[in-house]
């Protein structure tokens, strides 16, 4: 049978939760557990994360895939609601909502008995510069005030476009604009940091973090390893090897010949391709690691394979040996970094097709 398997570590994403906790004792947490928990799959991540005060999803049918494995615990729909008829969604199953425009509010307005009566918080987007979602500031102070006086219990938000660039001008505008909200409509609650501002900028934790990447395993920062922060591996990728062939220099391997031995050779045979997710565009040299060594990716991604350079360990190589994709050896982030992507990215687009291996 062919062996691609994806390998979840509940215990390691209790070490990344727990992680959080250390860097923001004093903050509650909202796991962000969007787009399948980043490619690791809901349940396990909604077990993982037991002690998390809320969950944050991007869609209401992420919501409701919390809710149908009998977990209870607060929900914020980040992006809030897209049609009118939803709201009625959101109050049958307690899910609090960002508002981000004025069509939002109109929609809360009308709901605002049942809303405050189930005793949800309303998350109101401030838009400080990233320019995606959110109203402006001379927009969203009287929005905040207008909620305040009819009795909602607000929490102003904001999100960074630059967290992972300390030093970047752009966020010392955010949090300016930030901060003259929160002076404008106090008392509120604030929420701004993601994982790489959780690491970054321990005043801003506010009452409310917002942890991503980090819990799964992998760095927010181009240039710091997840290891370095602390962050244990979640997601150990992996395939077998079907064949094994040994090529003479000047032989070519893979899809458009774009791969010439210089020398003779010995090339493995591994069964995954961009099919299960793994990423056909490298830019720079990628590896795989086989008995934790890394040895280098040669030839084109195809949809079911991938050949591999086993020259330097070929007496030690046999069909059938597990090959690790990314994990604890060659890391996701690396992995992307070949294909100028991002961790995220490559654990959000797995297909169906690896294997799920849940372990404690």
């Amino acid at each position: 049978m062919r062996h691609a398997c994806i390998r979840i570590r509940k215990s390691a994403l209790k070490h990344n939760f727990n992680r959080v906790k250390q860097l923001a004792p004093q903050s509650k947490v909202v796991c962000m557990v969007k787009a399948n928990a980043y490619g690791i799959g809901v349940q396990p991540a909604v077990e993982a994360f037991a002690e998390a005060d809320a969950f944050g999803v991007a869609t209401l049918a992420e919501a409701l895939e919390i809710r149908a494995l009998g977990n209870q615990k607060a929900i914020t729909l980040i992006e809030g609601i897209v049609e009118a008829d939803e709201m009625n969604v959101v109050l049958e199953h307690k899910l609090e909502c960002v508002i981000h425009h004025h069509t939002q509010l109109d929609w809360l307005l009308a709901h605002k008995a049942d809303y405050q009566r189930l005793g949800l918080k309303v998350w109101v987007k401030l838009n400080s510069g990233m320019n995606r979602l959110g109203f402006k500031v001379d927009e969203i102070i009287p929005v905040i005030h207008q909620l305040k006086n009819e009795g909602f219990h607000c929490v102003l938000a904001m999100h960074f476009a630059n967290a992972d660039v300390p030093d970047h001008p752009m966020n010392q505008q955010q949090i300016d604009q930030l901060l003259q909200v929160k002076h404008a409509c106090a008392p509120i609650e604030v929420s701004c940091c993601n994982s790489a501002a959780i690491i970054n900028w321990a005043d801003l934790h506010s009452d409310y973090v917002r942890p991503g990447i980090m819990l799964y395993g992998a760095s927010p920062f181009a240039d710091r390893s997840a290891s370095s922060l602390d962050l244990a591996v979640v997601m150990q990728f992996e395939a077998k090897i079907i064949a094994i062939n040994p090529i003479k220099s000047g032989e070519y391997v893979g899809y458009g010949a774009s791969y010439r031995a210089e020398q003779n050779m010995t090339i493995a045979v591994v069964s995954i391709g961009y099919g299960d997710g793994y990423p056909r565009s490298l830019f720079s040299q990628n590896h795989v690691a086989i008995s934790g060594k890394k040895v280098p990716v040669v030839g084109r991604v195809s949809m079911d394979m991938i050949t591999i350079d086993i020259s330097a360990m070929k007496d030690q190589v046999k069909l059938g040996d597990v090959v690790e994709l990314w994990g604890d050896t060659q890391t996701v982030d690396e992995v992307a970094q070949c294909n100028q992507s991002i961790g995220y990215e490559l654990m959000c687009r797995l297909s169906k097709r690896p294997k799920i291996v849940i372990e404690d």
